[in-house]
């Protein structure tokens, strides 16, 4: 999701270059709404994490 969201942002970035101001802003609003819809999904599985107490192993 997140490889998404900076894919839709590079994809405004050069319609912005290009003149296409229409898919860009498009385009930049889409990326937008990945973004935070990964951050709302990665705070979720940090609650659920440090509330089921369940510890992962991890490799040094």
């Amino acid at each position: 999701m997140l490889r998404a969201a900076i894919a839709f942002f590079v994809l405004a970035l050069v319609a912005f270059l290009f003149g296409a101001s229409g898919i860009g802003g498009v385009s930049m609003e889409i990326g937008k709404i990945l973004i935070f819809a990964f951050l709302a999904l990665a705070v979720i599985s940090l609650v659920i994490g440090l509330v089921s107490g369940k510890r992962t192993n991890v490799i040094p």
